[in-house]
């Protein structure tokens, strides 16, 4: 691929300005990733709503994020090796993780909140992927999406960017979606991070029409707390 309008920045080159942004996500289980797909397929077809559906189902740990390199191969590189690192150091491991499925609301958009030990969990593991990343981040990304303990809230969306324009169908979306016979698992362990590359013409607005996507790494996180039965029987449940 020619880039007919390089720029620079204090990293040099980036990957951001020929359209390509990653996100690592915590990948839910099969019967969780399952019931999102067919809720934002229901969504997309009864009311023409696309960006949730546009990527897997997953919830962001670190989300549009540009990398300080000057080509995507040595990009994916750096991103692989930089979260490889962190998730190998320390003491991270699988997560128990509760879907109560009660739909959520950030703003207009909607979405089955997560939870672990108090959702202090997901929070280290979004710290741990995102702190690998803060070396390789472009400085100059017009469109940061920055990391904060305070404010992360790990979920899973069912109807998101769309509402933004249409606010005045997010209590009717949201009445379909709880109408919809689907019944998402309450309890699953979250074991595995993927890295995933995606690319947009424009990423200041509309971008979820024309973004494509590219999985590109899979990180097994190991066992390292109580099983499911364990916390079923209320061991561990925040």
């Amino acid at each position: 691929m020619t880039d007919r309008h390089p720029r620079t920045g204090g990293h040099g080159e980036h990957s951001g300005h020929r359209g390509y942004r990653y996100g690592v996500f915590l990948r839910p289980d099969a019967a969780t990733s399952l019931a999102v797909t067919t809720i934002t397929t229901a969504v997309r077809q009864q009311y023409g709503l696309v960006s949730a559906g546009a990527f897997p189902p997953h919830a962001t740990l670190a989300g549009h994020v540009v990398i300080a390199r000057p080509d995507t191969a040595t990009a994916d590189r750096a991103l692989i090796d930089h979260v490889s690192a962190a998730l190998t150091a320390g003491d991270t491991t699988a997560l128990g993780v509760r879907n109560p499925g009660t739909l959520v609301r950030v703003g207009p958009t909607i979405a089955y909140g997560l939870y672990s030990d108090g959702q202090s969990g997901l929070v280290d593991l979004a710290g741990t992927v995102n702190a690998a990343l803060d070396d390789i981040r472009n400085p100059d990304d017009p469109h940061p999406h920055r990391y904060s303990p305070e404010t992360f809230r790990a979920h899973l969306s069912l109807a998101s960017h769309d509402l933004y324009a249409r606010p005045d169908l997010t209590d009717e979306v949201a009445a379909f979606i709880e109408e919809l016979p689907v019944t998402p698992t309450p309890y699953f362990t979250a074991r595995t991070v993927n890295a995933y590359r995606f690319h947009s013409p424009d990423w200041s607005a509309g971008w979820w029409h024309a973004m494509t996507w590219e999985h590109l790494h899979t990180w097994y996180l190991p066992d390292g707390f109580e099983t499911a039965p364990a916390v079923a029987a209320g061991v561990g449940q925040a």
